[in-house]
């Protein structure tokens, strides 16, 4: 079919084209909005000269602008992909690349990796693992960490803004109602996205001065994300288009979680999640975080719904694309559905195994997990890995710390997470006061207080590597004379976990 193809693209289908080896036959992949060469080492993208609206390539000037755009956006997250921009020039009766004439066209040249590297396929694969999904937890927290924000950009975080975007795919999508989505999923869907503009303005306004509108990646799906030379790279971000990346750190982070969801692994989204909130501290984020899950997964459906129209696809794949817009919609409606909330404490001793079993019972509940040894570095302003000293330990620093660590629960609570609060929670007055928060509230409370006998728990904190607690076996005589026990109001909430038995086992008695 390459006689449909440009006469450029027909060339560059040639190895004589390249100034380096290539493997045979040269492959082409094609998307909308460009064309990518693989040739083996190198990957070769030129972009089409076509107008959607979103994006504009139509002119020479603007494809060798965005390709320069391409080049320095993806820099930040995949610097080991992206080489350089090349023109293609005519020499004599041929193309060349890079080489003297009159540019013809431009080229982003980068390196080619395996198509197994991309984290579709290692989902695809079952090597998608919680530990993975940690990492890339990690990865993206550093990735936001450095990304640009200055007035322009968080310009772009304003209410009215985002909100127009949204109403704009309800006008795009109204044609469906009937097909893919139903009136009631549609009605329903669109009133809470108006109600939650209408009532949270000062949300909206705290993430503008929180600087939590940066210039993120704008298409964080799993099919941009690829693991190669045991790195893992973020790649192919938004060039064309400075609102589709000008956004709340938020809008990138549902797009991994709804990936997950949707594919009905919310254990993978949950390590990923509570790994990022945890590494950058942003668990108020997770107040907007609905929005972007219902805005992520509605556009996938908006854009698989447009399948429908096109008179090329054949029904076979409409059906396809008709049964997967469905799937999406429906996503998009059940995070408008509100669930209720939980609180839980985890209790003991350091080296008890309350981070352990907190983790495991977070995957299984899909709930936050706050780590008061996280609560507490957030507030002294030391990165998670470093080692705090004595001020960070301070009575008044315990208060603060215990504090906000039930704050963030009873906030986030009571907005339908279930909550795990991971501390050692050895003195009553703070179990307590998260009792009468909880009642206050009405939610369920629960408190899980883990034990071992005392040689185990050495061994465990001799053992300790890489964890961002500073607990060591110095400190058990001390806490062990300071824990006090559960008295009559505390006791019908907690749950005493042996955890010298296997975490499985564990969730199956509680």
């Amino acid at each position: 079919m390459t006689t449909a193809l440009p006469a450029l693209i027909q060339e560059m289908l040639t190895p004589e084209f390249y100034p380096h080896p290539v493997t045979e036959p040269i492959q082409l992949i094609q998307t909308h909005i460009s064309y990518v060469v693989l040739t083996g080492a190198y990957a070769y993208k030129v972009k089409k000269p076509v107008n959607f609206g979103f994006l504009d390539f139509t002119t020479l000037e603007q494809r060798k602008y965005f390709c320069e755009e391409e080049l320095r956006l993806n820099q930040r997250g995949a610097s080991h992909l992206y080489v350089e921009v090349l023109a293609i020039t005519q020499e004599g009766n041929r193309l060349s690349l890079n080489g003297v004439g009159e540019p013809l066209e431009y080229t982003l040249k980068m390196r080619q990796f395996p198509q197994d590297a991309l984290f579709t396929h290692l989902f695809e694969k079952g090597e998608l693992t919680e530990k993975r999904m940690e990492d890339l937890g990690r990865v993206v927290a550093r990735f936001h960490a450095l990304a640009q924000t200055n007035d322009t950009i968080r310009n772009f975080g304003r209410m009215v803004q985002i909100r127009a975007a949204m109403n704009q795919n309800y006008e795009q999508t109204k044609k469906y109602i009937g097909g893919p989505q139903s009136q009631e999923q549609f009605d329903q869907t669109q009133t809470y996205t108006d109600c939650f503009f209408q009532e949270q303005q000062a949300l909206f306004d705290q993430r503008v001065a929180d600087n939590r509108i940066r210039e993120c990646h704008g298409d964080l799906h799993l099919g941009n994300i690829c693991l190669w030379q045991d790195q893992i790279l973020l790649f192919d971000c938004i060039e064309f288009n400075q609102a589709f990346r000008f956004v709340d750190v938020m809008h990138d982070v549902a797009f991994v979680v709804m990936d997950l969801e949707a594919q009905d692994r919310p254990d993978l989204s949950n390590a990923f999640l509570n790994t990022y909130i945890e590494e950058t501290g942003d668990w108020e984020g997770l107040q907007i975080l609905p929005l972007y899950l219902i805005r992520q997964a509605y556009v996938r459906a908006k854009v698989t719904s447009f399948l429908l129209d096109d008179p090329a696809i054949s029904e076979a794949v409409k059906a396809e694309a008709q049964q997967k817009a469905t799937h999406y919609y429906q996503l998009a409606w059940l995070y408008t559905q509100k669930h209720p909330g939980q609180l839980i404490l985890m209790s003991g001793l350091s080296g008890s195994g309350k981070s352990t079993v907190a983790r495991y019972f977070a995957r299984r509940l899909n709930a936050i997990h706050i780590r008061s040894d996280a609560v507490r570095k957030h507030l002294g302003g030391i990165s998670l890995h470093e080692r705090g000293d004595a001020k960070l330990y301070t009575p008044v620093m315990n208060e603060q710390t215990y504090s906000r660590l039930l704050h963030l629960g009873i906030k986030l609570a009571t907005q339908g997470y279930p909550v795990i609060l991971d501390a050692k929670y050895d003195q009553r007055v703070f179990r307590l006061t998260a009792l009468e928060q909880a009642k206050v509230n009405h939610l369920p409370f629960h408190i899980f207080y883990c034990t071992a006998p005392l040689e185990v728990l050495h061994e465990r904190l001799q053992r300790r590597r890489g964890d961002i607690t500073d607990a060591g076996v110095d400190l058990l005589a001390q806490q062990r004379q300071a824990e006090q026990p559960f008295n009559e109001i505390e006791r019908p909430y907690v749950k005493t976990l042996d955890t010298t038995q296997n975490v499985e086992v564990l969730w199956d008695c509680v």
